[in-house]
């Protein structure tokens, strides 16, 4: 018969108190310098990518559909009404979106250059 449930790989690591350790890292504690390291370069590598239409659309989207709850819970207008102005912002949103990220961008490398 097959096992209902799927087996562990690791074995729960318990005190003698009882209580039960998480799991992760079980080696040696990371150096404060790895630690901080390793989020400042992701964080700066994704800063370093030019801005794209598609990432402006899928924030636009997000801000949109906050923005269409925000108009029908807060000022309790009907969906039927506040549909067009979440479609018209969402329109307004993406070029507004592009353009301030490729100006932030723009900024960054210039301020890179001069770094270096």
């Amino acid at each position: 018969m097959a096992q209902a449930k799927r087996k562990r790989r690791t074995k729960h690591r318990g005190t003698p108190a009882g209580t039960i350790e998480a799991r992760g890292r079980t080696g040696r504690k990371p150096e404060p310098a790895e630690r901080g390291a390793d989020r400042r370069a992701a964080r700066a590598n994704r800063f370093d990518k030019p801005p794209t239409w598609q990432g402006a659309a899928s924030r636009a989207g997000v801000a949109a559909a906050i923005f269409l709850v925000a108009v029908v819970a807060l000022f309790r207008q009907p969906l039927q009404a506040a549909i067009p102005i979440a479609i018209f912002m969402f329109l307004v949103y993406i070029p507004l979106g592009f353009y301030t990220d490729s100006f932030l961008y723009r900024r960054r490398m210039a301020k890179k250059r001069q770094g270096d």
